[in-house]
């Protein structure tokens, strides 16, 4: 590690004053950027913890019935909070780490990094989730703009999440075991006018929505709908824990799982 300025505010706008600050980094649970920190692959000035800010915490039910989460909620508090309102949202939180990531790990924290395993995006990006800022509004669709990279600006932090409630959803996780990543997930949501579905873990562009299965489940809305169904293995991943087809084979196991937990 090295010599770093931490600041804890209390409320939004000190931390987007504390962010406004030179090299400054925004820190949310540190499951990704304190390891990132040790091992010398970032070296902000000063890190400004989101984690004391009462307003960016919680879950609630807004007027319209969307759910909306606090930027700097932990894993296990939506896993517990959500249960009763989105419950495929709150499965897919209780799939996240260990113990003592959930209770550290921030939703806000997770969709700002993007990691191309990580589940949260699914979930965002299946459920047709809005992602609040402190400056704007960004649809999960213009959000995620690949590996890593999001529409957030230099300074900008997630204060909340909010979540459509659809008629019906579930994530399907095969998990690499060793980190209890994705090694493919994915979040399917069935609305009234759609089916949606967001797969995390197999591409090497990020989380992505495979608009194909979307199409043929918003028509006929059962697994032999995907059955003629084959994505694309070029641009997935491929690592010792499997290959680009293995991957692409998967997302197809895993979107019928999904389908079956949704009837």
């Amino acid at each position: 590690m090295y010599n770093f300025e931490f600041e804890k505010p209390s409320t939004i706008a000190d931390a987007v004053a504390a962010m406004g600050g030179e090299e400054a980094q925004a820190l949310g649970g540190g499951q990704t950027l304190i390891p990132t920190l040790k091992q010398r692959l970032a070296a902000p000035s000063s890190l400004v913890s989101l984690t004391g800010i009462p307003e960016m915490r919680g879950v609630c039910v807004e007027d319209d019935g969307s759910v909306s989460i606090g930027g700097a909620t932990t894993h296990a508090a939506v896993a517990a909070d959500a249960a009763g309102n989105y419950p495929a949202l709150a499965a897919l939180a209780g799939q996240i780490g260990d113990p003592a990531v959930r209770n550290r790990g921030t939703i806000g924290g997770s969709i700002a990094n993007n990691d191309p395993a990580a589940c949260y995006p699914a979930g965002a990006l299946g459920s047709g989730a809005t992602i609040v800022t402190n400056n704007r509004q960004i649809s999960a669709d213009d959000f995620f703009e690949g590996m890593f990279s999001t529409a957030l600006e230099e300074g900008e932090i997630i204060t909340s999440v909010r979540f459509p409630v659809p008629q019906a959803a579930s994530y399907q996780k095969f998990l690499q075991p060793a980190s209890r990543f994705a090694l493919v997930g994915v979040f399917l949501a069935r609305f009234a006018d759609g089916v949606r579905v967001a797969v995390t873990g197999a591409s090497e562009d990020g989380v992505f929505r495979w608009s194909e299965a979307e199409q043929a489940l918003s028509k006929e809305f059962r697994p032999d709908a995907l059955m003629d169904l084959r994505i694309n293995a070029m641009n997935m991943i491929a690592d010792l824990h499997g290959s680009k087809a293995y991957r692409a084979h998967l997302v197809s196991v895993m979107t019928k799982r999904a389908v079956e937990a949704c009837m």
